[in-house]
């Protein structure tokens, strides 16, 4: 059995980098800038699925998310969650949050519908978080 992204996630969302686990990739919803780290091993579902030394890789790379976050863009706060109500593959969500940001501070499902970057914007986001990521992870 080979890792195989979910659709579900493969359309929401754009490839940022690969970590020693996981891919990490941004939501394409501009309303909140949000990565989704999705460990490359098969069948994952929870994080009790994950064994000792891959739990230590992705509590690693979601430090490495938050800190990309937390230094390109100031929030005033990291949601970490690993919901999987819809895409059961197992997948964490790193979510930059602002006091002003439209859902604040209620979780940000269900708030506002997805907003699409302007493709220039989410070029250069993408970008950046690229660079981000090579220094820092």
């Amino acid at each position: 059995m080979n890792f195989q992204l979910h659709e579900r996630l493969a359309a929401d969302t754009v490839p940022v980098t690969v970590g020693p686990l996981s891919q990490i990739l941004l939501m394409t919803d501009a309303n909140f800038p949000w990565f989704v780290l999705v460990p490359q091993r098969p069948g994952l579902r929870d994080f009790h699925d994950l064994d000792a030394g891959d739990l230590t890789l992705v509590t690693q790379e979601i430090v490495a998310a938050s800190r990309v976050l937390e230094d390109s863009l100031r929030p005033d706060k990291i949601n970490v969650a690993a919901l999987g109500n819809q895409v059961p593959q197992l997948h964490v969500h790193v979510i930059a949050r602002f006091h002003d940001d439209p859902a604040w501070p209620k979780p940000v499902w269900g708030v506002l519908p997805p907003k699409p970057y302007d493709p220039q914007e989410l070029t250069d986001r993408v970008k950046a978080f690229q660079t981000a990521f090579a220094e820092g992870l």
